[in-house]
């Protein structure tokens, strides 16, 4: 027991996305990294608009604000689904993964 705790203790933020990559479901550091990409997506795009609006093309104004309806749609959808289907701990993606010695085998 202190094993598996002492595993999964000593994984670092980076290695929990990665981990969060190949492992079925979606850890807390993976959801705060795909959290803060959107914020960076959102503020390139709000900047973007920002010079379409100054440069008065309305097909570029049309272009930028569709893009920030699928992003704003994307991210409400990825809230929407981790509601229904809640975070995994980084210590059950490990066991999934045969990383750790899972409780259930023999």
């Amino acid at each position: 027991m202190e094993k598996k705790q002492s595993a999964a203790g000593d994984i670092s933020s980076a290695q929990a996305v990665l981990l969060g990559a190949l492992a079925p479901g979606v850890n807390g550091p993976t959801w705060k990294t795909l959290k803060s990409a959107f914020l960076m997506l959102g503020l390139c795009l709000a900047v973007m608009l920002g010079l379409a609006f100054s440069s008065s093309d309305s097909s570029l104004i049309l272009h930028v604000a569709f893009l920030v309806l699928i992003t704003i749609t994307l991210f409400l959808l990825l809230n929407w689904f981790l509601e229904q289907t809640g975070l995994v701990s980084i210590e059950r993606q490990m066991e999934d993964m045969d990383l750790i010695p899972n409780d259930r085998q023999r």
